[in-house]
């Protein structure tokens, strides 16, 4: 086991509202994981040709990496962030996202559900444009990604603050008796955050096998009050940034993670156990898949803008500076995109980009949501159906 089970008593709480089984002292493990400082690792052969094939093929994805192609990274980074809340079950559909996330743009009031994927977006944005790019990995980058995932939430008093208290996975609402995980007591978090930090700092390890086990550690640790597993795989790819092994495109690890989460659940538990073997094979197959995917979804998404300026081309014939072109290229990352939006990724003014919208819905490139006058928004034929088919892992198995 890579760490100890320390027997501690909950007390009693007689004044509890609760089953009263529920308000009696009762005895629970916490476990208090070992500081990385002290892991001794030499990998098998095996493990390794894995690990290496992995890193190969994150690799081949980034070497496709072109300025050009910078609304295709973003895809991506959108992708991995929606499928790590997926994990979490917070579900919400590509298009409902995107439409959820233009109405957002405008100012309208959306959804819970679509509010709390769309935050960790940001989150994942923040963590690998800011705290992949800062001069060491330290405890207030966790802060900052983790409040930026949930400074807009429905409790926002915990964002961007380790926790105070006992929490546990699984078992009841009322104590961590009967538990299925329970975590280190809260005054442990920091210290061991902070030899976290300290392995994250280290580049002696291969970068997927950094990033493996420090996810893992960061879920033993599980230092906040909520956002655990969205800010530990957001840590995954500051590491696979930092150590420039990802530098453009984000393997999308969650998507393949989200479709199978018991195996997921179950390879945390082998690190935890000590068979941190077994679960870097586990890691890596899946970042080595993920990676796969995403070339191959990269390339269905160049094939449709093409497809896209052909139509242009054949209906319109448009001169090579019309505004059209640049939100063309820009509608990987905006699949439903606004007048706001369009003025920005155009340097356009906003007549001139009402005009190449009009002109793009005529061409077959976008629908409009609505036929509202204010407030408008269009979605990018063809677009969502392959973010669907992506995100929903149907190629993961």
């Amino acid at each position: 086991m890579r760490g100890r089970l320390e027997r501690r008593i909950w007390p009693a709480a007689p004044e509890q509202y609760g089953p009263p089984q529920y308000r009696r002292a009762c005895k629970y493990d916490t476990f208090i994981p070992d500081a990385l400082g002290l892991l001794e690792l030499s990998l098998t052969g095996d493990t390794a040709a894995v690990v290496s094939d992995a890193e190969r093929a994150i690799a081949a994805l980034n070497a496709t990496a072109r300025p050009e192609l910078q609304p295709l990274a973003r895809l991506l980074l959108r992708t991995e962030s929606i499928a790590s809340s997926k994990v979490e079950g917070l579900q919400v559909d590509a298009r409902a996202l995107a439409r959820a996330e233009a109405a957002q743009d405008l100012g309208q009031g959306i959804g819970h559900q679509a509010a709390d994927v769309l935050a960790n977006v940001d989150a994942m944005l923040y963590a690998i444009e800011t705290a992949a790019s800062s001069d060491a990995v330290g405890v207030d980058d966790f802060l900052a990604i983790h409040r930026v995932l949930l400074e807009a939430s429905a409790n926002p008093s915990i964002a961007g603050r380790i926790r105070r208290s006992q929490n546990w996975i699984g078992g009841n609402n009322y104590n961590p008796c009967g538990a299925d995980f329970v975590p280190p007591p809260h005054d442990l978090v920091e210290k061991l955050l902070a030899d976290l930090c300290s392995f994250c700092n280290d580049y002696s390890l291969p970068p997927l096998v950094q990033a493996a086990i420090a996810h893992a550690q960061f879920e033993n640790i599980h230092p906040f009050d909520d956002g655990n597993g969205r800010t530990g795989r957001a840590l995954i790819q500051v590491i696979l940034r930092r150590r420039k092994l990802a530098p453009s495109f984000v393997p999308p690890i969650s998507v393949v993670l989200a479709a199978d989460k018991d195996r997921y659940i179950n390879g945390l538990t082998l690190y935890r156990d000590d068979r941190i073997g077994d679960w870097l094979e586990m890691f890596a197959s899946v970042a080595a898949r993920a990676a796969t995917l995403a070339a191959k979804y990269v390339d269905r998404v160049a094939a449709l803008q093409t497809h896209w300026r052909r139509q242009v081309e054949e209906v319109l014939a448009p001169r090579a500076d019309a505004a059209l072109w640049p939100i063309i290229d820009e509608l990987p990352a905006h699949p439903v995109i606004t007048v706001a939006v369009g003025v920005t990724v155009a340097r356009r003014s906003r007549p001139a980009v009402r005009n190449a919208i009009s002109d793009l819905v005529k061409a077959g490139v976008l629908i409009p949501i609505s036929e509202s006058p204010r407030n408008r928004s269009w979605e990018a034929v063809g677009l969502l159906e392959l973010i669907e088919g992506f995100e929903s892992a149907r190629e993961t198995q």
